[in-house]
Parts: C-alpha cells; structure tokens; sequence
C-alpha cells in the first residue's frame, strides 16, 4: 500500500466523521428546539393559569371577572379597578402566548386553541372598553394580531358559557 492508498483511506474516514458530526448536530438541533417548543408552551399555559387562579381560589374576584366581563356598570368603582388590574394581567399573558406562536415556539394546531379563546374574550363588553383605553400598553405587534380578530358568532367565556349570564350585544 503507497502513501496516495493510505492518503485517500484517511480523508475517506475524515470525510465520514465529518458526516457522523454534523448529523449528530443536527439531531442535538432537532431535540434542542423541541424541546424550547414544549417549554415555550408549558411558559405560556401557566402564565395564564397563574393570572387566571384567582379567579377559581377567591369567589369575589371571580365574580368581579365574571360581571366585569359582561357588564362593567354593574361593577363599583373599586371593583372595576380590579377588573382593570387583572384585564391587564390577562392580556399580558396572552401577549406572551402571541410571542411564542410568533416567534415560531408554538405549533400551530396549540395556537389555534389560543386564538379561539382570545377570539372570545377579546369581544367581551368589558375587555374591549378596557382594550379601547388602554391598547397602548401593549406592543404594536399585539395590537396588529388583536385588530385582525374575528369576532365569534357567539361568543363563550366563564361569564356565559352557561347561558346563565345576561349578554348585551
């Protein structure tokens, strides 16, 4: 066997670690923003489990989100103060949920059931007087996605899913 044999014998082991390498990589890769995905979903479902919790641990607050949502006239002044206070904490997570779709950390069929709930919600009486004063608190990206909402046809939130709400369209 000559140098040349010998020569070309590495560079053909060279080249297949090279290959071994990069495909190793590219399943570390895979895995890594697999992985990124699922957290960035877990992030998302408890951030608006912990802005949401109260309203099932504390029955007055629940029920200040409960009216606020349908009708804020029915709430006192205080009361609308906290329903303005937790409106903002809820809309600030589901901007965070936006993010994480926008930023390709969610996956669409997960999206779609975010979308619908903020579909929902968003097209609350309460949520859009409180979404008409305040928008400029949140990013111009939300605002965009928020803009080009449909509205349902018939809206379900913890206020009404029962139909025990009164609803004013």
């Amino acid at each position: 066997m000559n140098w040349e044999a010998i020569n070309a014998i590495a560079q053909l082991i060279s080249s297949i670690g090279v290959v071994a390498s990069l495909w190793y990589l590219a399943v570390q890769v895979h895995r890594s923003t697999r992985i990124a995905k699922l957290s960035a979903q877990d992030a998302a479902t408890t951030a608006l489990r912990d802005v949401t919790r109260p309203f099932a641990e504390n029955p007055e607050v629940g029920r200040i989100w409960r009216i606020g949502l349908e009708n804020l006239d029915a709430l006192s002044a205080d009361e609308k103060a906290r329903f303005f206070h937790v409106a903002f904490q809820f809309l600030k997570a589901m901007e965070t949920i936006h993010f994480h779709y926008a930023y390709g950390l969610m996956e669409e069929p997960v999206w779609r059931g975010w979308r619908n709930l903020y579909e929902h919600y968003l097209a609350t009486p309460g949520l859009e007087f409180y979404w008409s004063i305040r928008h400029n608190l949140f990013s111009e990206r939300f605002q965009e996605f928020i803009a080009g909402l449909d509205r349902p046809a018939q809206r379900l939130t913890v206020a009404n899913l029962l139909g025990q709400e009164k609803i004013d369209k």
